[in-house]
């Protein structure tokens, strides 16, 4: 116990640590309690960051910053009407046209399960297959019970979302045009002698804005490819599967295990056990280690250096203080951990820093 006492006075004796200790605590009990309300901002923060970047990088090119701003902010807006009436139309027609077929391929997937005792009796039996039917036909009922819920709040749902489509693009839109005002009124809250939490900010805006600005162009290299590659096969619901896989890249290793799901079930509905099915699971798996060892080293080099491990505890632990939006975060809350870890000064700095601290103090006091 004295050891961790001795640990710990001198560690907070370094005003720039306990300043910094400060700073991300309360950062981090604002996301915990109110992370599900936040939402719409936590959101719109991301958008305005990525926004930032595209603008510092035209106004690095002598664009002025108004035009920049405007040019931006426009060709956003023009984006997101597009990804909404263009995309969202086919993929809510694709994903009815998939709930209406899934009684269908239930039935194929049952009739599959039942062959599987003839041919392999030494490993699965009939009381196996029946117990895992059970619990599929009750996953399936729940599901149908869900969807029912949802539809009697759809109302409640589509209002929100109407709200949200309103609210976030008002709240980018005063994030970027305002950037200096909000963080001038930040950092008002803050000390004056915060030299270690500018480093560490520093590094951390660094690999945000890089994490971001990759991630954005990963989904969209690996949707497009994706679903380009269906397309070519005959795969039904290429669009909705290439988007899932899109997306599976935001979690890394279990997004892409969980969207493996589907993309064999769909294929093995269509194509059965065939050579069409292998080249379109084979093809998905082809990607998917494209984008970990090719795609991803090239777009964020050091810049997202976890460990895998590190990533499924972060997705872990995030996701179940925080739920969707906690895995939707979890790797950009955990570079932002390894950011300030690398940055964290050496226990020789803070004994230096204590000792100089204590000295001063000393001969203000004589």
């Amino acid at each position: 116990m004295n050891m961790v006492a001795e640990w710990f006075q001198r560690r907070i004796a370094n005003r720039q640590l306990v300043i910094l200790i400060l700073v991300m605590a309360s950062i981090g009990i604002v996301i915990y309690l109110a992370g599900n309300i936040l939402a719409p901002v936590m959101a719109a923060v991301v958008i305005a960051y990525l926004l930032q970047g595209v603008i510092n990088r035209l106004t690095a090119q002598s664009v002025p910053s108004t035009i920049a701003f405007w040019l931006v902010f426009i060709a956003a807006i023009a984006l997101s009407a597009a990804l909404t009436f263009g995309l969202l139309p086919l993929l809510v027609t694709e994903i009815s046209e998939m709930l209406r077929h899934i009684p269908e391929m239930m039935s194929g997937a049952r009739r599959v399960l039942d062959q599987l005792p003839d041919r392999y009796p030494d490993l699965i039996t009939v009381k196996q297959v029946n117990g895992l039917s059970s619990d599929i036909t009750n996953q399936i009922l729940q599901l149908g019970q869900r969807l029912v819920s949802y539809s009697v709040t759809s109302a409640v749902t589509a209002l929100t979302l109407m709200v949200y489509l309103i609210l976030v693009p008002f709240l980018v839109f005063f994030m970027v045009k305002d950037k200096d005002l909000i963080i001038d009124w930040l950092l008002q809250f803050l000390p004056d002698d915060r030299s270690l939490t500018n480093e560490v900010w520093r590094d951390v805006n660094h690999l945000i804005d890089r994490y971001i600005q990759g991630k954005i162009w990963e989904i969209a290299i690996v949707g497009a490819v994706t679903y380009a590659v269906f397309l070519i096969l005959g795969l039904d619901y290429a669009l909705l599967l290439a988007v899932a896989t899109g997306i599976s890249v935001v979690i890394p290793y279990i997004g892409a295990t969980v969207v493996t799901v589907p993309v064999a079930f769909v294929a093995y509905y269509e194509f059965g056990w065939s050579l069409l099915m292998l080249y379109t699971v084979g093809s998905y798996l082809v990607i998917q280690a494209l984008d970990g060892n090719l795609l991803v080293p090239i777009l964020f080099g050091e810049v997202v250096n976890l460990h895998p491990v590190a990533i499924i505890v972060a997705v872990l632990f995030f996701g179940g203080i925080w739920g969707f939006w906690g895995v939707f975060f979890a790797i950009p809350l955990a570079t932002v951990i390894h950011a300030v870890i690398t940055a964290w000064p050496d226990l020789a700095e803070v004994e230096q820093d204590g000792a100089d601290l204590s000295s001063r103090d000393n001969v203000d006091q004589s």
